[in-house]
């Protein structure tokens, strides 16, 4: 938080101009720059309206946080009142939301949002907000997970009309998720009175800044019934080794303070992320604080979609590799790290608030979090410049600490038709392993095909679709992207290959005219028709994929040659080693490869390589099994 003092002394210091210096010197030490003139404006105009409220309701002893910070993100909330409940007598807190608006107006069809006309997108719903704030403080913070009903919420719209905002109230409310506005100041506070003492709140606000964060034991029952007895998983083989092995790791982690680094290591669809999310339901169920972290905005995103599509809660419990900078040493149970290639050198970015500012390894922080960490990873799918999760960076990490590091291989997977064969012609088409390309030997599980141009990639794709399958196009990335597209124009065509040209996906987490957002493009039907690159594709599968390599890798005599001037990426600087490129390319590649869990379509822009395509095709690839 930025500041914390009674709301006597709040409104004191608020009088006399010193409380916004105080807030501008401590907003610019912790977040490293300087709060903007908006902000400011609100801090001045907002504060005065909240502490005024207090002083005429005699809670002048009652502690104010501003710019609370929650948990394990970056949100504040604006103020944190914290008291003593007049007719229990226990700590009773509000979190209270201040908005200068004088008008706002529900967006249409979508209650949940509202119109302002300082923003030129649709906000939340400032009831939905608050509730929110307050939800997740009870989810993660542990001086409420036993005591929920100690909290309560409010928006105070100090400068709005019942009539300014008519229409958000449709919203429905609930202690956790109120509206007052100007007119109906005397309303709030009489609200106020009935969650908070006329006496000191000092002793509240310490409890609830001393709550141990981590999953709440609700959370971990939602969770339980939200992924594990939704599952349809079975594990088989070095899945329920490594899935027991870390279950045994959290037995001896309870009975003998015990602390162990596990690392699962597979290729794609081994079932790592199966492995995953049956542990995140095993352990909640056995009320083990855990969380599932990773480094992919898409994976993390989808992940939220899928798991705690009907609870926000368990949407929660999805972090990413950045938020453990400040976690309590050993304060969860178990860490779970999938998609651990993805692990970079440092948390830190442009940014990260300057006193968090490291030169900690992002590795170190995540052993770091937890009893039971555990990594899940394939070190073949290392696709940008500072990736670094590999098995011998975590083992190195791991015995620098003193730690036991045991490794579970995952040797069967369930993508690509379950074909092994396909896997390892995959790796040795790309030199991933030091070897030579082979003959492609159909095996009856997978199907492949080597087209000439991208219209027939398009049309194979698109005839699946019509027999009920799901289908992608995927390419490396060799057009540039056009990530600002301006309001109600469709996508630009940047991937042009002579006539055919179609939209890249989505930039972004809104939708474009049916177009999903970027993290759901490989799971919403209506993702075809764009071109998914190796950062939307990567953690997912669909039933076809159809792969266009660019000319950044193209085959030349005997071997490959990587062009990193025909790379559009912008990960790749001029500081980016020859090497490093090399290797990250045939990587991006091989994980648009190992997308299709029925079969794969390949197109080359370069003719040579597509006549050495054909050639290791043979004469028996069956493209159309299964059908």
């Amino acid at each position: 938080m930025l500041f914390r003092e009674s709301a006597e002394s709040v409104a004191a210091r608020a009088l006399e101009g010193s409380l916004f210096l105080h807030l501008t010197e401590q907003f610019v030490h912790t977040h490293g720059y300087k709060p903007g003139i908006s902000e400011v404006r609100s801090w001045e105009r907002s504060i005065p309206a909240l502490t005024g409220a207090l002083l005429d309701a005699g809670l002048g002893q009652v502690e104010v946080m501003l710019e609370y910070a929650l948990p394990l993100t970056s949100k504040r909330a604006d103020a944190v009142l914290a008291g003593v409940h007049p007719r229990t007598g226990e700590p009773s807190y509000v979190i209270v939301e201040l908005k200068q608006w004088s008008e706002a107006h529900p967006e249409d069809g979508e209650p949940l949002l509202c119109r302002v006309e300082a923003y030129a997108r649709p906000v939340l719903n400032p009831i939905e907000q608050v509730r929110g704030y307050c939800d997740y403080l009870v989810s993660f913070n542990g001086a409420l997970a036993k005591h929920p009903e100690r909290i309560s919420g409010a928006a105070f719209l100090h400068n709005a009309t019942e009539f300014g905002v008519s229409g958000l109230d449709e919203v429905e409310q609930s202690e956790r998720g109120r509206l007052f506005t100007a007119d109906r100041r005397g309303d709030f506070i009489g609200y106020l009175q009935t969650r908070l003492a006329p006496q000191s709140g000092a002793a509240a606000a310490d409890e609830l800044i001393g709550g141990k964060i981590q999953p709440s034991t609700q959370l971990m029952s939602v969770a339980a019934q939200e992924v594990r007895e939704r599952e349809q998983f079975v594990l088989l083989d070095e899945q329920r080794i490594a899935y027991e092995m870390v279950l045994g790791a959290v037995r001896k982690a309870e009975q003998a303070d015990h602390k162990e680094v596990i690392v699962v290591t597979g290729g794609p669809g081994s079932g790592k992320s199966v492995i995953a999310l049956s542990l995140l339901g095993e352990l909640y169920r056995r009320s083990v604080p855990a969380l599932h972290a990773t480094g992919s905005q898409s994976f993390t995103k989808t992940m939220r979609k899928v798991a705690g599509a009907r609870k926000r809660e368990v949407q929660d419990l999805f972090k990413y590799f950045n938020s453990f900078m400040t976690a309590e040493r050993n304060g969860l149970g178990v860490l779970i790290c999938d998609e651990a290639h993805r692990i970079r050198k440092t948390s830190a970015n442009r940014y990260t608030k300057a006193e968090l500012r490291t030169d900690k390894a992002q590795i170190e922080e995540l052993i770091d979090a937890a009893r039971v960490p555990v990594f899940l990873l394939d070190q073949h799918q290392v696709v940008r410049p500072g990736e670094m999760g590999t098995v011998g960076q975590i083992q190195q990490a791991a015995a620098a600490k003193k730690l036991d590091c045991r490794v579970v291989s995952l040797d069967s997977q369930f993508r690509c038709g379950g074909s092994d064969s396909y896997l390892r012609w995959v790796v040795r088409l790309l030199g991933l392993d030091g070897d030579q390309p082979v003959v492609w030997d159909p095996d009856g599980k997978v199907g492949l095909e080597v087209v000439d141009s991208p219209e027939e990639l398009e049309a194979f794709l698109a005839d699946r679709r019509a027999h009920g399958y799901g289908a992608r196009m995927s390419a490396g990335y060799c057009w540039k992207w056009t990530t600002k597209i301006p309001p109600g124009q469709a996508l630009p065509a940047d991937v042009t290959i002579g006539d055919w040209a179609r939209p890249w996906n989505v930039f972004g987490d809104r939708a474009v005219l049916g177009a999903p957002p970027a993290a759901l493009w490989a799971t919403d039907p209506a993702g075809f028709g764009q071109v998914g690159c190796v950062y939307t594709a990567q953690g997912f599968e669909y039933d076809w994929s159809g792969v266009i390599i660019g000319p950044d890798l193209v085959w030349r005599g005997d071997k490959w040659v990587v062009d990193r001037t025909a790379s559009k990426d912008p990960v790749f600087t001029r500081a980016t080693p020859d090497a490093d490129v090399d290797r990250l390319i045939r990587n991006t590649y091989k994980v648009l490869l190992t997308r299709g869990m029925i079969g794969t379509v390949i197109y080359s822009t370069d003719p040579e390589t597509r006549d050495k395509l054909r050639e290791l095709m043979g004469t028996g690839a069956d493209a159309t099994v299964p059908a």
